[in-house]
């Protein structure tokens, strides 16, 4: 995918907007950032019905949790009965709370009472989750939920990007629940402050992403750290063929839940595509964002670099705009989606990272200022926007070189959006020359080429160019 690093075009050369906005139901179930903020979907059900105790009842009820959305329904029951489970479900849909609220009241029958002494708590029970952001947001919802009840449940949260000693530190009298990222924990039991060999609860949190290639051999060293016997509780929005695969193998006949998408689940979400050379883009973001009056907007891109060139150009330009990426540090992070969700950045230039584990209440607005590289990642970026019952809009650019690769994404997404040309950024680009051996898809997550079809390509190619015999 290409990648604007000179954007020349003056940034007052906006014009008024022709567009209109298509509102499409997305067919593919979104990504779960761990919602803090909790679901309201009513099914007719109680918490009591599904076997929770009195005390996660109030203690639920107090987080606003009034009723159990669907995956919770049909999670918890089978969480307390320690049973293995795959559940996918659409984002927003409080998958957090139906892991957390069942694992707490196990957690339960064992945990001392407030009032006794303190003693080395034995971890029994881990939480992966593959971003910093993430492992924040499930602490925060473990330790809410825990907070009123009146057994002693800690809490340890690790996570790389910061200093190691104070985890340690925290951890030197044990925790019930460890939330971590996989490099930031295998750092942790180096440094022999944690033993995982007493765990009885296994969460994987965004489960398709840690089992991805990815994080592969971390995880396969912390499984090795765990006992053989344990309930494993893998939750997610979207699980590729190749990722289901490895997900089988880590579990042991579970309880396959899918929350399918209707019609009255469907995130709100207004999709609109924007055809626009790359030079370009910047200004046409400026413009849009002073077209529309946007005031909070999450916009994607490709690199880092990206990410701080975009974002100094707009700040430049008057727009109140910062970069957010991996090369930060933890503290500047956090500042960010801090000041972010204060409304006192009217943009955040993001990558991928962005794409899972931020939850940020009423944004109204994501850009795919560069296109995600698969339809996978178009569904995790625009689902942070239209969360928790809101409404909200998802505009991606399309230039000439990325046309073909936006048809897939649409095609994949089983959505067809017309291709918007605005006044003002009418444009001229034309795509670049395919390549005799690519089928359109080349460089990007898809249908590529196999070994075999290259093979026969190059055979015939050769063959084309031998003289002909000959003749007698």
């Amino acid at each position: 995918m290409n990648i604007d690093h000179s954007d020349n075009t003056p940034l007052d050369a906006a014009q008024p907007a022709l567009a209109s906005t298509q509102a499409v139901a997305l067919t593919p179930v979104l990504a779960e950032a761990s919602t803090p903020e909790p679901v309201q979907e009513q099914t007719g059900l109680s918490f009591a019905q599904l076997g929770l105790n009195t005390e996660l009842q109030s203690s639920a009820a107090q987080a606003g949790f009034t009723a159990p959305t669907p995956v919770q329904v049909e999670a918890i029951g089978h969480v307390l009965n320690g049973r293995d489970v795959l559940a996918t479900a659409q984002t927003g849909s409080g998958k957090t709370a139906a892991y957390v609220l069942p694992v707490l009241q196990l957690l339960m029958a064992t945990a001392t009472s407030r009032d006794e002494a303190p003693k080395k708590r034995i971890t029994q029970v881990l939480v992966l989750v593959p971003t910093r952001e993430l492992a924040t947001q499930v602490s925060d919802v473990l330790r809410d939920l825990a907070r009123p009840l009146t057994q002693s449940i800690k809490v340890g949260t690790v996570f790389g990007g910061v200093s190691i000693n104070p985890q340690m530190m925290s951890l030197r009298s044990g925790a019930d629940v460890v939330v971590a990222t996989p490099g930031r924990l295998l750092d942790i039991v180096d440094h022999n402050a944690l033993n995982l060999g007493q765990v009885q609860h296994l969460v994987l949190d965004e489960a398709d992403r840690l089992l991805d290639l990815g994080f592969a051999e971390e995880l396969h060293r912390i499984l090795a750290l765990l006992p053989a016997k344990r309930q494993n509780l893998l939750f997610s929005a979207t699980f590729e063929p190749a990722v289901q695969t490895l997900a089988e193998a880590l579990l042991h006949n579970p309880e396959r839940i899918t929350i399918a998408q209707t019609q009255e689940h469907t995130p709100d979400i207004a999709q609109r595509a924007i055809s626009v050379d790359e030079k370009s883009r910047t200004a046409l973001l400026r413009h849009l964002i002073k077209t529309h009056a946007w005031k909070r907007v999450l916009v994607f891109v490709a690199t880092r670099y990206a990410c701080e060139h975009v974002a100094n150009k707009l700040y430049k330009a008057g727009v109140f705009a910062t970069a957010f990426h991996g090369e930060m540090s933890q503290g500047a992070r956090q500042d960010v989606l801090a000041e972010f969700k204060e409304d006192r950045w009217e943009v955040v230039v993001t990558t991928d990272l962005a794409a899972r584990g931020i939850d940020i209440a009423q944004l109204p607005v994501v850009v795919n200022y560069d296109l995600p590289r698969s339809a996978t990642d178009y569904t995790h970026r625009i689902g942070r926007t239209g969360r928790a019952g809101a409404s909200g809009e998802a505009v991606s650019f399309v230039t000439a070189a990325t046309l073909a690769h936006w048809q897939l994404i649409q095609k994949r997404q089983k959505i067809q959006l017309p291709v918007e040309v605005l006044e003002g950024f009418e444009p001229t680009e034309v795509p670049p020359p395919m390549s005799p051996l690519n089928d359109g898809t080349g460089g990007i997550k898809g249908k590529r080429p196999s070994k075999k079809d290259k093979l026969r390509a190059a055979a015939a190619a050769t063959k084309a160019e031998r003289p002909e015999p000959p003749s007698e």
